[in-house]
């Protein structure tokens, strides 16, 4: 295991000196999923690239939430006019609660 480790670090440095970042970046995870437990098998055969990295900066409570987008042509519902708040139909003004 520790020389495939080493393997993959040389091959990423070797990368990076010829400025292909990609491969660079192929290695590091491999070593990633390495030390995480995986097997040399199941390393090589991962496909890693839908995975984001969490920017730095947006780590904090309430940022692993989705953001809700509204639907095409979603308009908000009208806001209440706070003229007629609190008064009845006939002119009247309601008792408060």
């Amino acid at each position: 295991m520790a020389d495939i480790l080493e393997t993959l670090r040389i091959k990423m440095e070797a990368a990076v000196d010829v400025l292909d970042f990609e491969e660079a970046r192929r290695c590091r995870d491999q070593i990633n999923l390495l030390r995480g437990g995986a097997t040399a098998e199941d390393a090589v055969q991962a496909d890693l690239s839908g995975i984001e990295r969490q920017q730095p900066g947006a780590m904090g409570l309430g940022t692993s939430q989705q953001r809700m987008t509204p639907p095409p042509g979603w308009k908000p519902p009208p806001k209440p006019d706070p003229m007629t708040k609190g008064r009845s139909s006939r002119g009247a003004v309601k008792p408060e609660r």
